[in-house]
């Protein structure tokens, strides 16, 4: 197991590698300036402006840079925002915390959703609840996250005004109305990205475990007199969660596509919402660090879903 780690983290690192080569040269190609608010400000003097391009090389050719920012990265040296004058890595780690609880509820409310639900309509095909469940899977990922929020604010906060629908970070206070206050205005972007993926794993889930139920193993079982709520817990369920975790592990780029999307509609201050507004300013040290950090976590996800894979079928070696 520790080989299997240690040889896949090695080969994370030409991944990781390639994927930040390309990001730089793609955003150094890019139109835009970083600096062109000094360039049209008078008060600013020349010399002054072309002191600040000389100071971070951003006249210096394409792949020098990316050198330099390479060895900085190594170095622990994520760079400086030009429009919000602190260190990156101070911009990141403060909005990543709220991202990653965001989306880890959502996830663990969209299992908690896709499982049952899949899995009974599996065990049931074609009866009315499966009909149901299939409809309202339907309706779920056929809707985007944005309207699906829109909908959320008019419904929950305008109309009937039980949730807040601009998330604070800075609210006051300790013990359980504290905590009570940040539940309430996490419900909303929770149950917009959890409804949405949700909606779409059910399908699969349920897929996934009528394929299973028709397996011989599982009709071996059934007909050894096992229960049939032991017969789908740890016969069907089991394995057909492994198609899904796959699905989640390849969806998780779209995942955070969702959150930057649900974080902009619900003014979430997480990582999403810092790479909206680091790109409208063309603030390139933040938009290289954030996305890089996004890919980071979608080959970590993609590590723990292969991890996963021995968990759920013993037969499966870490090899």
């Amino acid at each position: 197991m520790s080989q299997y780690l240690i040889r896949r983290l090695v080969i994370a690192v030409p991944s990781l590698l390639g994927i930040s080569l390309v990001l730089f040269v793609i955003l150094a190609l890019a139109p835009g300036d970083p600096f062109e608010e000094l360039a049209t400000n008078p008060a600013v003097p020349p010399e002054v402006r072309a002191g600040l391009r000389a100071k971070f090389g951003l006249d210096d050719p394409v792949f020098v840079r990316y050198g330099r920012w390479l060895m900085a990265m190594l170095q622990g040296d994520w760079g400086f925002s030009f429009v919000s004058r602190v260190n990156v890595d101070e911009l990141i780690l403060q909005r990543l915390p709220t991202t990653l609880i965001v989306i880890g509820s959502s996830q663990l409310l969209a299992l908690m959703i896709a499982l049952p639900v899949g899995t009974l309509s599996a065990v049931k095909p074609y009866s009315i609840f499966d009909q149901i469940a299939n409809t309202f899977a339907f309706i779920g990922f056929s809707l985007p996250p944005f309207f699906t929020g829109i909908l959320f604010i008019l419904v929950f906060s305008v109309t009937l005004d039980w949730l807040p629908f601009v998330y604070r970070a800075d609210i006051s206070g300790s013990g359980w109305p504290w905590l009570w206050e940040h539940i309430k205005q996490s419900i909303m972007p929770v149950a917009v990205l959890g409804l949405f993926q949700g909606a779409s794993w059910t399908r699969y889930v349920r897929s996934a475990a009528l394929d299973v139920i028709r397996l011989d193993h599982v009709t071996t079982a059934r007909s050894k007199g096992i229960s049939e709520r032991a017969l789908v817990l740890k016969h069907v369920v089991r394995n057909a969660l492994i198609p899904v975790v796959t699905l989640v592990a390849l969806q998780m780029p779209i995942i955070f596509g969702g959150a930057i999307v649900t974080e902009q509609i619900f003014r979430v201050p997480g990582i999403g919402s810092l790479l909206i507004s680091a790109i409208l300013a063309n603030d390139t040290p933040v938009i290289m660090s954030v996305t890089f950090v996004f890919a980071c976590l979608v080959i970590m996800f993609n590590l723990i879903a292969d991890i996963l894979y021995g968990w759920l079928d013993p037969r499966i070696a870490y090899r």
